[in-house]
């Protein structure tokens, strides 16, 4: 991580404590889900079993609501449990955010000292996909981006292949050149974006700890972007067109597709 607008650990703790819960919400949703439908496969064989036994006069016209209802109330349950335990903690981190004067909705809002590189990287590779994908939501998006993150269309970054790494010289200048743009807002009064939950599920805006998992993911995330624009820019078959670009360029295609490969464990190629 860059080291100059660093927060104090403690800070730290919070941000990377924030960014664990806003991530635990997707796996709620699943759980609940996964819940639902046991409930509902488990009652349906209940009502089945119960007919020769009981007789089919006890459930009446209701059987077939039965097995809904349980999926539905034991499903929605949790669900509804888990965001309110989401918010309740949320509140807590954001309070103890603000009495260090952070603010948790804006967490760009005092520099980029809580991101490592790695996010960085995925940050500004997804922003850069929103903006070739040209759609009105995408570009809407991007500008969020611009103003969270300090990101313009000019920064010295590419993707496509990536022609930079997490802790390089050239991520550093990257990032001081953002935190530039972010100190440039904040002097002409002009405050980011507030961000929140569905920003985060769908981003991961907020910052995270690099715990190996995380990191793995991370640089999954973003090596999948870079390999999905190869593709568009140079076709399927990219060993062969490897060998029609300039050395460089064809460093870091193969650098993309090789830590691709080992990090998905699948070829770099489509079938």
């Amino acid at each position: 991580m860059h080291s100059g607008r660093t927060p104090d650990e403690e800070t730290l703790t919070l941000w990377y404590e924030l960014g664990r819960l806003y991530s635990g919400v997707g796996g709620g949703g699943y759980r609940a889900t996964k819940l639902g439908f046991t409930l509902v496969c488990v009652a349906g064989a209940l009502v089945l079993l119960s007919a020769p036994l009981f007789g089919t006069a006890w459930a009446g016209p209701f059987a077939p609501a039965i097995p809904v209802a349980a999926g539905l109330l034991s499903g929605g349950g949790l669900f509804f449990w888990e965001r309110t335990r989401v918010r309740r903690r949320g509140n807590v981190l954001r309070r103890a955010l603000a009495e260090r004067g952070f603010d948790a909705d804006r967490p760009s809002r005092e520099g980029l000292g809580a991101y490592y590189d790695a996010q960085l990287v995925l940050l500004r590779s997804e922003y850069e996909y929103l903006r070739l994908l040209g759609k009105p939501r995408a570009r809407k998006t991007a500008r969020l981006f611009e103003e969270s993150f300090g990101f313009t269309p000019e920064d010295p970054f590419e993707t496509g292949p990536l022609n930079v790494a997490p802790d390089t010289e050239g991520m550093r200048l990257l990032r001081e050149r953002w935190e530039r743009r972010l100190v440039m807002r904040k002097e002409l009064g002009m405050e980011p974006p507030a961000l929140g939950l569905k920003e985060d599920l769908t981003y991961r805006v907020f910052p995270r700890e690099m715990t190996v998992p995380v990191e793995l993911a991370t640089r999954s995330a973003y090596l999948t972007i870079s390999r999905e624009l190869l593709l568009e820019r140079y076709g399927k078959d990219l060993q062969r067109e490897a060998g029609l670009m300039p050395e460089a360029l064809r460093r870091r295609v193969e650098r993309d597709l090789r830590e691709y490969a080992a990090l998905s464990r699948r070829p770099a190629r489509r079938s």
